[in-house]
């Protein structure tokens, strides 16, 4: 009795201190397993201009985060992280205010743009900063791939690292942790030997002119095309954590391989199409798979695309023909045999299945799948394992055996009810 009159004392003196509009969420896990680090996300478009919010449950607080996605200085989204039991349902309290500060957290995601710091001679590689949160370069640019320090943006969570090429490949490449941890503030990729010695991670994959992990490029019909001509090319960074961190990769004026539909085949004379292009992709804390959300502006359903994984060396394939494809293998991850050992990853996509036109033989560079657009957008879902982690995986048949079961998840998500007050 007592402690339920502590936790209500609790929760007024919060309301009180934090008067604004209350909303009331229940969140439920459908599965007969535990989930944690849910991710429960709140559109604040009718609620004004808000700029601080509070979240408890049972009168605990909950970490949360409030993003601006438009870059237009008012928040559009809530979002904060839920842990469940097996069928669990908890009752969480959401107070918004049209005053002061988001709270501060502790951070469990990073991303970084930085350019080198050729002023400094006293810095080291790992050392640069000269941060940017936005670059953009002409389509005629020469070698925009070197403009920024580790070749573009890259995000993490404790779980993994991933960099996007500044070029027209915009390839996923991967750093490999051992522990879970946030590193890339400390390594920019480039990890020293005291840091590996003291059991930071390292890159992991060679990427070449493969998809990477996931990359999302062009289709001419018999094979993928860099994402190029382009007007302009943008990378920034829309959101910094510290649960979730967006970025954005954004392609105007895309000259588009052939459409598919002969009704659409352009004249002789007539200007190639062009469309703008946005890949947000999205990293929450405690997952290793990230969210990639595609965007047009105008309806592309005539034409293909496509996205898959690198066909690594001598690698293991997996794939349940519904979408999810994946492999297992182990390769240099740079030309340089001599400084770097081999690295074992496993690699993974998920696309829904109504996007899928085919599913291409593997060959010496991928696994790649056929897509098709319904309209101007689809979204899909990228993850990797490196067999250096101590929390991971370390076969073919345990990382086979996770996807699945990750699958299953992704397609029964957290059931949320919102309820104002």
């Amino acid at each position: 009795m007592k402690r339920t009159t502590l936790l209500l004392l609790f929760t007024t003196a919060l309301a009180t201190s934090w008067a604004g509009q209350t909303i009331t969420l229940t969140v439920t896990n459908p599965m007969s397993q535990p989930r944690t680090d849910e991710p429960v996300v709140i559109s604040l478009a009718e609620y004004g201009n808000i700029r601080s919010a509070l979240v408890t449950t049972a009168g605990k607080e909950v970490p949360c985060q409030l993003d601006d996605l438009n870059q237009d200085e008012q928040f559009d989204e809530l979002c904060f992280l839920a842990d469940l039991d097996k069928k669990e349902t908890k009752t969480y309290t959401v107070i918004l205010s049209d005053e002061g500060e988001p709270r501060s957290y502790p951070a469990r995601v990073y991303a970084e743009m930085v350019m080198a710091n050729t002023k400094d001679k006293t810095l080291k590689k790992h050392q640069q900063n000269n941060y940017i949160e936005s670059i953009t370069a002409r389509g005629d640019a020469a070698y925009t791939y070197n403009l920024q320090h580790h070749h573009g943006v890259d995000f993490e969570s404790e779980l993994n690292g991933i960099r996007i090429y500044f070029d027209a490949r915009q390839t996923l490449d991967l750093y490999g942790k051992f522990k879970k941890q946030l590193e890339l503030k400390e390594t920019q990729f480039y990890t020293t030997d005291e840091q590996k010695a003291a059991g930071y991670g390292d890159d992991v994959l060679w990427v070449g002119q493969t998809f990477g992990l996931g990359a999302f490029r062009g289709w001419d019909g018999q094979k993928p095309t860099h994402v190029e001509p382009v007007r302009t090319r943008t990378q920034r960074i829309i959101s910094y954590g510290p649960l979730r961190t967006i970025v954005e990769v954004t392609d105007r004026g895309w000259q588009l391989p052939t459409p598919t539909a002969q009704s659409q085949q352009p004249s002789a004379n007539s200007p190639k199409p062009t469309v703008n292009m946005t890949l947000r992709y999205t990293q929450y804390a405690g997952h290793r798979d990230t969210d990639v959300n595609v965007l047009f502006n105008r309806d592309v359903s005539d034409y293909r695309f496509s996205t898959g994984i690198i066909n690594v060396k001598g690698s293991v394939e997996f794939s349940d023909k519904q979408g999810l494809r994946a492999c297992w293998g182990t390769d240099y991850p740079s030309t340089d045999t001599l400084k770097w050992k081999r690295e074992t990853v496993g690699l993974a996509v998920l696309v829904p299945k109504k996007n899928i036109v085919s599913e291409e033989p593997a060959n010496k560079d991928n696994y790649a799948y056929v897509l098709k657009v319904d309209g101007n957008s689809m979204s899909y879902k990228v993850t990797y394992t490196s067999a250096n982690e101590s929390f991971g995986y370390h076969s073919a048949q345990e990382w086979f055996d996770y996807l699945k079961a990750w699958r299953k998840e992704v397609e029964s998500p957290v059931k949320v009810e919102l309820k104002k007050l």
